[in-house]
């Protein structure tokens, strides 16, 4: 495809996409097909020679927007809000036009200090400790996921716990940890693939409000300790996938530090709330925290894949995941001035995802984000409300209280 090629269909792709925004409201939310239905349609074999750009186009409307659920539809209301945006388009576009491979600093100087800038810019955004801020001990990287915050952190729980030596010998069975029974199921996921096993992870109960209970916590801890048990790792969650609760983070915050835990907090769903200073209260307890993430692919407007993970100690987790064969040593990172942010993820290679978290707050800046969020949680508490006075529904699970806000109505 020639550059002029490229411009001509690139702006009937943009149009494209546009159009589509326009109408998504219009299309079912679910895709009308049944299971195989959209490969039937598809040929057998890939084509021999290329073919025309505007049959591709064609096909995407008449192949694969059926077989589509539409998550920018604002019918959806499944799983979580995955509310993208026209600057986190174009800097996903852009991304993917300069091709970056950000692993090191050295393979391209601005995908690494960008993301720095930016992460530093989030942790004053929401007031976080400045621990983990990168001019501190800590510092951020972008993630795909929570997920892979939660496994990169459970990793450096077991290294820290072991003094590394799980690095050569592998975790031995006697490593514990904790979550709460409504921890997203991430955190059980990164426990198997950390080679912790799965018995080991302890679900603690939680209250009428879905919260974990310090109390069963620290029971829990002296049950292993007495059986003979290493515990390492607690995760505490600012917004649970199935009702938002809020789990108390200086009491379990204070139980790590005290029996030398990793403490790990996942805001994926609700930590875009905190840039409301009045909101910040749900986060009270993070000079406690060893990691923290949330998710702009959730609630800031940031296509999927941005999850932020920040660290207290970048030492501990760059430790744990550091491994330098001779291919990737370079004068920068031989010199300990820059961050390699290969060090801080599972995978090698990383994409450029700073782009488009850069272009959303700049498009929209600190106080128009701030406009959005309050919005949402005035929508929130005002459907709330209808919820309560009808007598055709009930309310699955309290709404976390706000300070100063509407009282959270009692369940039926």
């Amino acid at each position: 495809m020639s550059p002029a090629e490229f411009q001509r269909w690139g702006y009937a792709v943009i149009d494209w996409i546009a159009a589509y925004h326009q109408r998504v409201e219009s299309l079912p939310v679910l895709a009308q097909v049944a299971p195989g239905q959209i490969r039937a349609r598809l040929p057998a074999d890939p084509p021999s020679h290329g073919e025309p750009f505007p049959t591709l186009l064609a096909d995407l409307d008449q192949l694969i927007l059926p077989g589509l659920t539409h998550w920018q539809s604002p019918s959806f209301f499944a799983f979580f809000p995955a509310n993208t945006s026209g600057p986190a388009i174009l800097g996903e576009l852009l991304a993917a036009g300069l091709g970056v491979q950000g692993m090191l600093w050295a393979t391209s100087p601005a995908c690494t200090e960008l993301e720095t800038h930016v992460l530093d810019w989030l942790a004053d955004l929401l007031g976080l400790p400045p621990a983990f801020k990168s001019s501190g001990p800590g510092g951020g990287v972008l993630q795909d996921s929570a997920s892979s915050a939660a496994l990169c952190a459970v990793l450096a729980a077991r290294e820290r716990a072991t003094g590394f030596a799980t690095n050569e010998s592998g975790a031995g069975g006697r490593l514990t940890a904790y979550a709460s029974t409504q921890a997203h199921s991430s955190i059980e996921k990164a426990i198997k693939i950390a080679g912790l096993g799965r018995a080991n992870l302890r679900p603690i109960e939680v209250d009428d409000r879905y919260a974990m209970r310090p109390d069963h916590l620290a029971r829990q801890i002296e049950a292993d300790r007495q059986a003979g048990k290493q515990p390492c790792f607690v995760c505490a969650t600012v917004g649970t996938t199935s009702s938002n609760a809020m789990d108390p983070l200086p009491a379990i915050g204070r139980l790590a530090r005290e029996h030398h835990l990793w403490f790990h907090v996942d805001a994926a769903m609700s930590g875009t709330a905190a840039l409301c200073p009045e909101f910040r209260h749900f986060q009270d307890g993070l000079e406690f925290a060893d990691s923290y993430c949330f998710n702009p692919h959730k609630w800031m407007f940031t296509n999927f894949d941005c999850d932020c993970f920040f660290v207290a100690d970048r030492a501990t987790l760059i430790r744990t995941l550091s491994i330098l064969p001779e291919y990737l040593r370079n004068q920068a990172t031989e010199s300990g001035a820059v961050f390699d942010y290969r060090d801080w993820q599972v995978p090698l290679g990383r994409r450029f995802r700073a782009l488009k978290l850069w272009f959303v707050i700049r498009h929209y800046g600190v106080e128009g984000l701030r406009h959005h969020i309050r919005r949402h949680v005035a929508i929130a508490q005002e459907f709330t409300q209808w919820i309560a006075a009808s007598p055709d529904f009930e309310l699955a699970a309290p709404r976390p209280a706000e300070p100063g806000l509407l009282p959270a109505p009692r369940r039926r």
